[in-house]
């Protein structure tokens, strides 16, 4: 059994209005593949940022409830260091603050390399129609 992915007819109507690939077209496909990768890194990146200020926001709601007095485990590296409640949740304060612009640089590279990978869209759907398939 053979799997196709277009019909006979298909196939055949593509063949008759097959479109060349020229140098600046490949290029143009190339710096769509590229940005595509780099779009998929900025979302992973993205989630990890996001799952990062969830947890701060959890421990900073935990921390709510101890005495102003104990002191607490912070980790800095690899080791723990007790510091009081107050310094802590400063500390946590301003790695949220930190982890809020990061998040924001993500997103605004995001939306840059969105918006290039649209205009890439439009050039190469209206060369090839729908004999490529830029979808992702």
């Amino acid at each position: 059994m053979q799997r196709r992915m277009l019909s006979r007819e298909d196939e055949a109507a593509l063949g008759a209005d097959e479109t060349e690939v020229r140098r600046e077209d490949q290029d143009k496909i190339n710096r769509f593949s590229r940005l595509h990768q780099r779009e998929t890194l900025l979302e992973e990146e993205l989630k990890a940022k996001a799952k990062d200020k969830d947890d701060l926001d959890d421990i900073s709601n935990e921390l709510e409830l101890a005495d102003e007095d104990e002191k607490v485990p912070y980790k800095i590296g690899d080791s723990f260091i007790y510091l009081l409640l107050p310094e802590v949740q400063e500390l946590l304060a301003s790695s949220t603050e930190k982890i809020e612009k990061e998040v924001s640089a993500i997103d605004e590279k995001l939306g840059g390399v969105r918006e290039e990978m649209q205009q890439l869209k439009v050039a190469l759907y209206a060369r090839f129609g729908r004999s490529i398939n830029l979808e992702t």
